[in-house]
């Protein structure tokens, strides 16, 4: 796949493509009903995505990694997409809460996580919290606390993924018009959030990616190194031509990635 849509203008007009057909359902936890849909067969991995966004954005991931054997597992975090929330502030932990209990549903016992901005902080906040249950993280795009991250520059791209995710939450949600109050409320969680010092870094056992793409507009480079060095089993990759948004920038860049990270994890 040499998809390329660099400059966003394809995901603004159409989104990824669709998802397969899938197994999907709601399930309630703590104050939400979390949308989850899974695929395939095989080892278990679960897609986590980003702020603002909806399991969709996973549109070129999906087929490859059913294609290589995978099972996997894609969820719209509280409040995203399809799945709810109530009044509760949103947190790392509390969305990490909503993935166990996924996993708790379909009877999976232990899966890889990749999660692409918040989605890979709540994976490694599950890393560190319940190892017996996390295999490995592919870490793509986020900063564990607030040092990591470059000054905020509105640019074209952002522009264009903002109006994507503006026009799907309109279609998703069960709270459609109330687009910029979930704005305000994930912002003010990734302002504050999270806030992982060396220490807590180094109690995550099990293996990480740490990936960064080469023009990331929100994470400084050295933060991504920092944290590879800090995680006892981590590495440190760095994705060419790609910015923040890899996944529907360039999907064979992306799922290159997450291919190599997949097969490198003990069985």
């Amino acid at each position: 796949m040499d998809t390329r849509d660099d400059d966003l203008m394809r995901f603004e007009a159409e989104g990824p493509p669709a998802l397969p057909t899938e197994v999907a359902g709601h399930i309630e936890n703590d104050g939400a009903h979390i949308w989850y849909a899974r695929y395939g067969a095989g080892p278990a991995v679960v897609l986590l995505h980003g702020g603002l966004g909806n399991a969709g954005n996973w549109g070129f991931q999906v087929p490859a990694l059913v294609a290589a054997g995978y099972q996997v597992i894609v969820i719209d975090s509280r409040g995203h997409g399809r799945s709810t929330r109530d009044d509760q502030p949103y947190s790392y932990e509390l969305m990490g809460s909503d993935v166990l209990t996924v996993l708790d549903e379909v009877r999976v016992q232990r899966a890889a996580i990749v999660g692409w901005s918040d989605g890979a902080c709540v994976g490694l906040i599950l890393a560190r919290q319940v190892p017996e249950r996390i295999s490995g993280v592919l870490f793509f795009a986020c900063n564990m606390d607030p040092s990591g991250t470059l000054p905020f520059v509105l640019t074209p791209v952002i522009e264009r993924c903002f109006s994507r995710h503006q026009k799907d939450y309109a279609a998703l949600s069960a709270t459609p018009g109330a687009f910029q109050r979930f704005v305000d409320a994930v912002s003010l969680m990734q302002q504050t959030q999270p806030n992982y010092s060396t220490a807590d870094l180094a109690e995550i056992t099990v293996p990480v990616t740490v990936a960064l793409g080469e023009g990331d507009e929100f994470i400084k480079p050295e933060h991504a190194d920092y944290l590879a060095r800090s995680i006892a089993k981590a590495r440190r990759v760095t994705l060419p031509g790609v910015t923040h948004f890899a996944p529907v920038q360039r999907p064979a860049v992306f799922n290159e990635a997450v291919l190599e990270f997949l097969a490198a994890l003990p069985a």
